[in-house]
């Protein structure tokens, strides 16, 4: 990952620690309709760096828009070896 994607993604969970602290903290899961796993994303809307398994517990650290207008949350799976990153708001519940 370059230093690049890493500042990206620092800055966003900084800015997520500030303005989304109570729904930082809500326990939330992929639940995608088609079953399939759901792509994590750089950005909103963008290059795909990786995926998390539909039913996977996650963690929402920040929400934003594209420029269509859809909603996006930038997450962080529970577990091991996973990727932080953007996917479609759509596909994910929290409770």
């Amino acid at each position: 990952m370059t230093a690049t994607r890493l500042g990206l993604l620092a800055a966003a969970f900084a800015a997520g620690l500030v303005t989304t602290p109570a729904f930082a903290q809500n326990r939330c899961a992929v639940t995608d309709p088609t079953g399939t796993p759901l792509n994590i994303r750089e950005t909103p809307n963008g290059e795909i760096i990786g995926r998390v398994t539909n039913g996977a517990g996650i963690r929402v650290i920040n929400t934003s828009s594209d420029e269509r207008g859809r909603a996006w949350a930038l997450i962080s799976p529970r577990g091991r070896n996973h990727v932080v990153g953007w996917v479609y708001r759509e596909f994910v519940s929290c409770y």
